[in-house]
């Protein structure tokens, strides 16, 4: 997979997620789980790195909420 850049995890509240899972349904299913509870940058496919078991898929979560639990955005 790519470097991780600085952007990414430029504030508070950003992450990068990799997710490594047997097979593309399970590493999907986690990305859905976490795109229930906060908003994501989602990924399309996942990737098999050789020597690797399984798929990675990685994804970008932006965990700042405001004081009632919504997630903030740059424009608010």
């Amino acid at each position: 997979m790519r470097s991780i850049s600085e952007a990414h995890v430029a504030r508070p509240g950003l992450a990068v997620v990799e997710v490594a899972a047997l097979d593309n349904a399970t590493a999907f299913a986690v990305q859905d789980l976490l795109a229930a509870q906060c908003a994501i940058a989602a990924a399309e496919r996942t990737v098999r790195e050789p020597g690797e078991p399984g798929v990675r898929l990685r994804l970008f979560l932006d965990l700042r909420l405001d004081d009632q639990g919504h997630v903030v955005t740059d424009g608010s």
